[in-house]
């Protein structure tokens, strides 16, 4: 598939920078509102016609370069036996933890065809409707999943994940092989269905030193990036993830998506300027608007300035609050690269 976004992930030439919104098939649009009345994310997620229609939306009305599956990380866990919920403004909610030797070796085997057969014809439906924009695919990383499985719902310390990894190793490395091939099962199918990429969210690894990263999680990533390589760019996100910078450009991805919390250009220069990368405004400023998301959209685009492979995004997901208006003003500024009136 051809497009700015997939070149740009390429480190190929582009006539502009590529951006698309982390989070920019969801709860800011009011259309996404009116059509979730009544209605929670899992059914919507669990129905294609409208989990397809969630992903198109922001694409026509943003301008945005690439469209991002309507899905969660956890749809995949309930094929495994996992039972769980979203709990407005917390997050899954899981129903039987994972948290000893047995109830890792219960979890069962996850079949994409057999028990998310939704997600895959959601990807094909939005395919059919974006007329070459290229669709991104989705799924948690292994630690990050790990983590939910254990902490039972969002963590701020990952006390409980830690004491598995620290002093259970053994039901720590069955529980991230089931959770890898899990993942590398699910992330193929997606490619299989159509997505033009894929994003692996290791949302939570920002917890975890680089040595610990390194000796507990990095291998399982990296087999998922080995696995899938080759027909579609792969990008990694991490929050908090300005201290693993060098251990995620070792995992074999194709492009790093940072936070806010790390000059860009600086990403560059400890990767060698071997990789693409994607960030990173604070959905804050995107949230605030104004001059100080202009000025914050421009310093990021000065620092980018020259480099290939550069994907505009913001540096976690889009706030609630944040006003259409200025998401589509941003996409104006990067797509011009300046202060567009």
């Amino acid at each position: 598939m051809e497009s700015t976004f997939v070149d740009a992930c390429n480190r190929r030439g582009v006539d502009h920078t590529p951006v698309w919104f982390m989070r920019q098939a969801g709860r800011y649009l009011p259309s996404y509102r009116e059509l979730r009345t009544g209605k929670g994310i899992l059914e919507i997620a669990k129905d294609p016609e409208l989990a397809s229609e969630v992903t198109v939306d922001p694409v026509r009305q943003l301008g945005v370069d690439a469209a991002v599956l309507f899905a969660d990380i956890m749809l995949p866990l309930e094929g495994i036996g996992v039972k769980f919920k979203i709990e407005e403004n917390l997050g899954p909610v899981i129903e039987n933890p994972v948290r000893t030797s047995r109830e890792v070796e219960a979890l069962g085997e996850f079949d994409p065809e057999e028990h998310v057969s939704y997600v895959l014809e959601t990807i094909r439906r939005a395919v059919g409707k974006l007329n070459g924009t290229p669709l991104i695919g989705f799924s948690g990383a292994p630690f990050t999943i790990a983590s939910y499985l254990i902490e039972g719902a969002p963590s701020r310390d990952f006390q409980k994940t830690k004491r598995m990894m620290y002093s259970e190793p053994e039901a720590w490395e069955v529980l991230m092989g089931k959770l890898t091939k899990l993942i590398v099962r699910y992330l193929q199918a997606q490619i299989k269905s159509g997505v033009g990429a894929v994003q692996l969210f290791d949302s939570w690894a920002g917890c975890l030193s680089p040595g610990d990263y390194d000796a507990y999680a990095k291998d399982y990533t990296g087999q998922i990036f080995s696995a899938i390589r080759g027909p579609v760019p792969t990008i990694h996100f991490c929050a908090d993830s300005s201290s693993l910078i060098e251990q995620f450009a070792s995992t074999g991805c194709d492009v790093i998506s940072v936070d806010w919390r790390v000059p860009i250009d600086s990403v560059w220069e400890r990767t060698g300027n071997t990789m693409a990368v994607q960030g990173n405004l604070d959905p804050a400023l995107a949230a605030v608007g104004g001059l100080a998301m202009d000025k914050g959209v421009m310093e990021i685009m000065k620092q980018a300035a020259g480099r290939k492979g550069h994907i505009f995004n913001l540096g976690h997901g889009v706030m609630k609050e944040t006003s259409p208006e200025n998401l589509k003003k941003i996409v104006r500024r990067v797509h011009e690269g300046r202060n567009a009136r």
